[in-house]
């Protein structure tokens, strides 16, 4: 059966109701690839995994380079939703309301433009360079978008994942082809899991997705 719900907008929209086991993988994997997670999960990848990216740096460097980016660009972000909701200005961590994600998504510029800034002046690879530009970028795209309609940052992130993958395999910095297909799994498996497991409607996600591919392609392009 479906749903009808109205919008912040005051327009009527339909919800298609899933099975409840759908809709709870649907959940699950929208928390497992959720953007600050997706952060975590590319950040592990090109410090620990790609030794290309930080060829020659030990463990320590490498354990400082993503304490540092975590610090700023997770850990930040994540305190300041959960402190917005205990004071009361969110309804949900979950930031489904448009008017909801406008702080966060100011904080959250703020905090990724430090981590780029930082990144830069300690002269940083330019791989994770663009992914930190990319973050900062998109959340200032996010934030304007939002006056119109509720993009998917969780499409947003996927998108950004897989034009980063394609990148490293295209530029030879990543000798095998297992990250690419991650990559396309995870793009895949979030969107699916947000248009299961969420209001957001099938445009919201394909603009998302197209927006993150976009925004990494040309913050790849300026950094290097």
């Amino acid at each position: 059966m479906n749903e009808l719900q109205i919008n912040e907008s005051g327009e009527l929209k339909v919800k298609v109701q899933t099975h409840p086991v759908l809709h709870a993988a649907g959940v699950f994997f929208s928390w497992l690839f959720h953007p600050l997670i997706m952060i975590v999960w590319i950040s592990w990848y090109l410090v620990y995994v790609n030794d290309l990216v930080f060829l020659g740096l030990d463990d320590y460097d490498r354990l400082k380079v993503f304490l540092r980016v975590m610090s700023t660009s997770v850990f930040l972000p994540l305190i300041t939703v959960l402190l917005l909701k205990g004071l009361g200005f969110i309804q949900s961590i979950q930031l489904r309301l448009q008017r909801e994600r406008i702080i966060p998504l100011v904080a959250c510029i703020t905090f990724f433009f430090w981590s780029y800034y930082v990144s830069k002046k300690l002269q940083d690879p330019a791989e994770l360079q663009s992914l930190l530009l990319t973050l900062f970028i998109c959340s200032s795209a996010t934030l304007i978008i939002n006056n119109y309609f509720k993009i998917s940052m969780h499409a947003i992130a996927a998108g950004g994942m897989l034009c980063l993958a394609i990148l490293l395999l295209y530029t030879g910095r990543i000798d095998i082809a297992w990250p690419l297909v991650f990559a396309l799994f995870a793009a895949g498996i979030t969107c699916s899991s947000r248009f299961i497991a969420s209001d957001h409607s099938s445009f919201e996600i394909v603009f998302g997705f197209c927006t993150g591919i976009v925004i990494q392609a040309v913050c790849w392009w300026i950094v290097h």
